[in-house]
């Protein structure tokens, strides 16, 4: 628990939000019923963590304060591992998978996240801790915290749900007898009821996760170097051969491998048919590939602990070997972190995540003029505003209606077509957010209003600056000035991608130099999906 108390703490301050954390953020300080309001049409899978989350905030709205929640539930994630492992398999089992979890990238990259991820982990390991321990007590009573831990679990991210089936097969594995099937299919069917109304709303909700694509094998090896406390290299495949190793443990193996294997499998194959799967959603079976590699390390290490040397001048016993083991296995835990520490280091970087909602209202506030219009492409954009209000405090949201708490949407509800092409009409310079394929006239935009913002601007307005993040992103936000169109002017289409300099656009090569901050790379996701009317959401860095 120290070491990742100490790597969650660590950068936590990393200077800019990105897309889904801002959704946590600007959600979390609506008031009650104004985030009630919100989930009758959004986001109601996040809406026990916003509630959650709105407690929080009020003791300072800050973004350390907004990832502290995720530290804290990673740091007894990973004790509730190491606590799996005792139970199972030994102290030393016990200590060495704790330590896996914590040092594993997955795990410190999740706990550095404003969103419910880490705390849907800590939910999954403690219920875990509860079915081996209701298991062993073999009482009904023994089953009211189980069911009660993952009732909170699945309503924290209805996304949780496979454990249930992992658990399920946990205990075939295990061979338990009549009465524990009992005990645990009551408390498994009373939390199915419990999650029918979640279920049943959300299901109204699915063009949030429209973004999602069906996985194939690439995922599944992606998930594999993900779980692994080495994503490539010696200690992957070290990684690999002592959980084939640690599978000879049967009771650890019956608990970890359903976990690992179960959740991941379940969501992958739905989504053969209906697209649901996204790494994060299953951060919790990482818990299960960290009990199975220190399971192996604790068998090869008691398998070496009986080794005895003799010789002419050296005799070691059960007990000197032992002490060079538990050297050992610190060693390479050590060795283990060190090699991913360019990784973690990574991960404390603001540009490391898919973008930087900071980046972009710096440069608003340093290129903006009071009262200057500004237009989010597509509407969604406007999430860099609610974050970080401060950039654009002095422009005027020229296709804004209704604000978004007001509303009851997420980014606000903007105006018609028709209405939008009036106040467009007033300007003749206005501001554009957006990443550059949504600015792309070939794309198809669903949407009318997104389709008279991209029509108006081609007709009527001509680029004369673009500021853009690092051409490190393939596709980059833009922070675009279009100045209304004169007799001979270039009109305002984008090349394509093809031919031209990574980062700069036609009209910023004939009216100005582009200039480079920060790269916002999901922001760009988000803002070049379709999105629906109100009720889409960043895809939950970024929520559900």
């Amino acid at each position: 628990m120290a070491v990742m108390l100490a790597t969650g703490l660590w950068g936590l301050d990393r200077g800019g939000m990105w897309g889904d954390e801002s959704v946590t953020f600007q959600v979390a300080q609506r008031t009650v019923p104004q985030i009630w309001r919100l989930l009758h049409d959004a986001d109601a899978v996040h809406g026990l963590y916003y509630l959650f989350m709105h407690v929080v905030l009020t003791v300072h709205p800050g973004e350390v304060v907004l990832r502290l929640p995720s530290v804290c539930a990673a740091t007894a994630t990973a004790g509730l591992v190491a606590a799996l492992g005792v139970r199972l398999a030994g102290p030393r089992v016990g200590l060495w998978a704790g330590i896996l979890y914590a040092i594993t990238p997955m795990t410190g990259h999740y706990a550095q996240e404003g969103r419910s991820y880490a705390l849907v982990a800590a939910g999954v390991a403690g219920a875990t801790l509860l079915l081996v321990r209701a298991v062993d007590a073999g009482g009904a009573r023994t089953w009211w915290p189980y069911g009660t831990v993952v009732a909170l679990t699945c309503v924290l991210h209805e996304l949780a749900v496979p454990v249930l089936g992992a658990h399920a097969l946990t205990l075939a594995l295990l061979r338990v007898p009549r009465r524990v099937w009992s005990g645990w299919g009551r408390a498994a069917g009373a939390v199915a009821l419990l999650l029918l109304p979640l279920v049943w709303v959300s299901q109204g909700q699915s063009g949030q996760v429209a973004w999602l694509v069906p996985p194939g094998w690439d995922r599944v090896g992606r998930l594999a170097r993900n779980v692994a406390p080495g994503p490539a290299g010696p200690v992957f495949w070290g990684t690999l051969l002592l959980m084939a190793v640690g599978l000879r443990e049967r009771r650890t193996a019956a608990v970890a491998l359903p976990l690992l294997l179960v959740p991941p499998g379940i969501l992958m194959t739905v989504s053969q048919v209906r697209p649901l799967y996204h790494d994060r959603y299953v951060l919790y079976a990482l818990a299960g590939a960290s009990l199975l590699v220190a399971a192996g390390a604790g068998r090869v290490a008691g398998a070496l602990g009986r080794v005895r040397f003799e010789g002419r001048r050296m005799r070691a016993g059960g007990r000197r070997v032992r002490a060079v083991v538990g050297v050992t296995g610190v060693l390479a835990l050590t060795v283990t972190f060190l090699s991913q520490l360019p990784v973690h280091r990574q991960d404390r970087s603001a540009a490391h995540r898919p973008d930087n909602l900071a980046g972009v209202s710096a440069l608003a506030v340093s290129r903006m003029r009071p009262g200057d219009p500004v237009l989010f492409v597509p509407s969604v954009g406007r999430l860099a505003a609610l974050a970080y209000p401060k950039g654009f405090r002095r422009a005027r949201d020229i296709a804004l209606r209704e604000s978004a708490p007001r509303s009851g949407t997420l980014w606000g509800r903007e105006a018609n077509p028709g209405e939008l092409r009036r106040r467009l009409a007033s300007v003749d310079r206005v501001w554009v957010v957006a990443a550059r394929s949504a600015l792309d006239p070939r794309r198809s935009q669903p949407d009318p209003v997104e389709r008279t913002k991209l029509a108006v601007l081609a007709a009527e307005f001509t680029v004369r600056e673009e500021h853009v993040h690092e051409e490190r992103v393939r596709d980059d936000v833009l922070l675009r000035l279009y100045v209304r169109r004169r007799p001979g002017d270039t009109p305002a289409v984008d090349e394509s991608p093809e031919g031209r300099s990574p980062g700069v656009s036609a009209g910023a090569r004939a009216f100005a130099p582009v200039s480079r901050c920060r790269p916002a790379r999901s922001l760009a996701r988000l803002l070049s999906a379709p999105p629906p009317t109100t009720t889409a959401t960043a895809p939950s860095q970024p929520p559900p």
